[in-house]
């Protein structure tokens, strides 16, 4: 389940490996800077998508109007469909105004054309074209990114992880999992894998995740696919939320994106998906809903028919993936599905 060590010698297929720089230790997120918020929104995998970037701005607003500030704190890829240049610029000065750590989309439009192609590390079991897409995916990405050289700048900037004491609760945020931006922990692949094996111990690179980054909660998103998983450390709980994607349907049959939302107030938002109380903290799984249509069409025109990103990405923006709120479950999670579970889960049903 944890990722390859630091010294290790890492595949030098692009996309497939990973630069040494992209390590680190767990330990290395409890030392960093505690920002302190009382209402928090981690958003991962934005992937360029502005529509979701205006539905979350407008869910911001909504909760401000009820007397909640919330913090926008992104967690890596936010770039990757937004081709064209007005949206790149919008998505990094976004990025600029608000609280960001770096995924490697972001890693690596700082570093510029590297071996590390798109730097996702992709796992053997995805297919070497998608691995050849995302690298040519970065490439074009790279080439808008080169007329915004200030915003490049600050890219190279971005810290790799984040800490945030919430409700006096310590939070990890990270884009991959506790030893690397792109590492895949944390995937829903390691941890079914994981619970498979036996909870809890099955989990002990998780356990270790939580006990030495001194955080109770794991905030990650790199995998692409939402996981959840709630389990008892040293007898008390500890959360990982894998939000997959705010700018990408998440379930089957949907065509909403999903963020981490965390706060000190107790009381469960309309909305949630799912969610679990840890020590007064709040934390529960929201719903993303943009402007399907609007975003179809902006896509369209910078990834038509035929183009790298739409043949590994349409389907998935049109119909969602193959997978269900249920799916995205572990732990203790799994055998608490409220009444907001079940309806979702049905409704994620392919139609006949």
């Amino acid at each position: 389940m944890r990722s390859a060590p630091a010294d290790a010698v890492l595949p030098e297929r692009p996309g497939r490996g990973c630069p040494l720089d992209y390590r680190y230790r767990p330990a290395d997120i409890a030392a960093a800077p505690a920002l302190q918020a009382e209402h928090t929104y981690v958003i991962g995998g934005l992937y360029g998508n502005v529509e979701a970037l205006r539905a979350i701005e407008a869910m911001r607003d909504a909760e401000a109007a009820q007397g909640r500030a919330v913090e926008l704190v992104f967690n890596g890829d936010a770039h990757w469909f937004d081709a064209d240049a007005s949206d790149f610029a919008r998505i990094a000065a976004t990025l600029e105004a608000h609280f960001a750590c770096r995924g490697n989309v972001e890693a690596e439009l700082a570093r510029g054309p590297a071996e590390a192609g798109c730097g996702c590390a992709y796992p053997e079991f995805v297919d070497d074209a998608v691995v050849q897409r995302s690298n040519r995916i970065i490439e074009r990405l790279y080439r808008t990114a080169q007329g915004l050289a200030s915003h490049l700048d600050q890219l190279g900037r971005l810290a790799r992880h984040l800490h945030l004491r919430i409700g006096g609760v310590d939070v990890g945020v990270v884009h991959g999992d506790a030893w690397s931006l792109a590492g895949w922990s944390f995937s829903q692949e390691a941890l079914r894998a994981a619970q498979q094996a036996g909870w809890p111990a099955g989990a002990q690179s998780l356990r270790e995740a939580w006990a030495q980054s001194g955080a109770r909660v794991l905030c990650s998103s790199h995998s692409c696919l939402p996981a959840a998983v709630e389990l008892a450390l040293d007898g008390r709980p500890a959360v990982l939320m894998n939000n997959g994607a705010a700018g990408m349907p998440n379930f089957r049959g949907s065509h909403f994106g999903l963020i981490t939302r965390l706060s000190s107030s107790p009381q469960a938002p309309p909305g949630s998906l799912y969610g679990a109380m840890l020590d007064g903290l709040r934390i529960d799984a929201m719903p993303v809903h943009y402007d399907h249509a609007a975003w179809c069409e902006r896509f369209l025109r910078n990834w038509p028919p035929g183009s790298d990103a739409h043949a590994s990405y349409w389907s998935r923006i049109k119909r969602g993936p193959d997978y269900s709120v249920c799916d995205a479950l572990f732990g203790a999670f799994a055998r608490k599905p409220d009444h907001a579970v079940t309806s979702v889960a049905r409704a994620a049903r392919p139609r006949s």
